[in-house]
């Protein structure tokens, strides 16, 4: 396989890998983001047994109606309920990807709504981690779970699933790619396909020219995969409730800040400066989880280790 090429569809890689041209349209990016999520869900219910045995067990209630009309409670440990969470964030998360990438080609979607709408790429990242956060909060409410500990258990899973969606969009080439390349700043020891990829087959058929464009989804991978690995490190550490996700919205800024720098998105003109939508996300998101870890590793010294909410009577 060509490092500089694009894959968008199932049937590009088999064909790339065997020669035969084979009728698969599943596409790459989909698929990639279905293993990112069954990858996160796996590391949220691992997380949530090991709290379970050596927190104690943390329990989702909700008072249902029984056959006979009558209420009553269902009580299931919060493991059990990782699957139910995880389609939720998905279908929130999809749908508020593509809602935020329309607020940010205003001009294209003004111009043919319908295909932005149903575009087989153009997605916001950050948009599906808001709405889809917001829809995990809302189902973990629901179930009278705890917010900030659920938030904690959930920062390393998140980090990991968009380590692996970014291969995704990698492999693809969903147009989440950099700037032109500066090949004169190139290393010598660096291989030319992690600095720079014409992204041949990309998904929007684009044509780019030689050397290439800094392929960020590759750098992205990376670092999100160096921050999940600081998280999980992390878990264990005695903080209050909520400090770890704290510091999971300081990594996540800090992260695609950095790459906006090369990334190609279309500024706002606040007039003082200008700023990409994912730049003032990335900074609120920094702000937030700096407020988050100062205020609650102060209160670190009156409840030194890390303790779960009691279960709900």
């Amino acid at each position: 396989m060509n490092e500089s090429t694009s894959y968008p569809y199932l049937s590009d890689i088999v064909k790339a890998l065997t020669g035969y041209d084979l009728p698969l349209p599943l596409a790459t990016f989909g698929l990639l983001v279905a293993c990112a999520m069954f990858a996160a869900a796996a590391c949220l219910t691992a997380e949530l047994r090991r709290i379970s045995e050596t927190q104690g067990l943390l329990q989702g209630r909700r008072l249902v109606k029984g056959k006979d009309g009558a209420p009553s409670w269902v009580t299931v440990p919060a493991h059990e309920l990782v699957s139910s969470l995880t389609a939720v964030v998905m279908v929130a998360g999809i749908v508020g990807a593509r809602l935020f990438h329309i607020l940010e080609n205003m001009d294209q979607f003004m111009a043919s709504p319908w295909s932005i709408i149903f575009s087989r790429s153009g997605l916001s990242v950050f948009g599906g981690l808001i709405v889809g956060t917001i829809a995990g909060v809302v189902f973990v409410r629901r179930w009278q779970l705890p917010v900030r500990p659920l938030l904690d258990a959930v920062a390393p899973a998140m980090m990991l699933g968009y380590a692996i969606g970014r291969v995704g969009c990698q492999i693809s080439g969903d147009g989440d790619w950099g700037i032109a390349a500066n090949m004169a700043l190139k290393p010598d020891w660096l291989p030319t396909w992690f600095w720079a990829q014409t992204y041949q087959n990309n998904i929007y058929g684009e044509v780019i020219a030689a050397p290439g464009v800094y392929p960020t989804p590759v750098y992205e991978s990376v670092m999100a995969m160096l921050c999940f690995a600081l998280l999980w490190k992390l878990r264990k550490h005695p903080f209050m409730t909520g400090w770890l996700f704290a510091v999971y919205l300081v990594l996540a800024g800090i992260e695609r800040l950095l790459i906006e720098q090369i990334r190609v998105n279309p500024p706002y003109d606040l007039g003082l400066f200008k700023a990409t939508q994912a730049e003032l996300i990335a900074a609120a998101l920094i702000c937030a989880g700096l407020v988050g870890v100062t205020l609650l590793t102060r209160a670190k010294a009156d409840q030194p280790a890390r303790r779960m909410p009691e279960e709900a009577a």
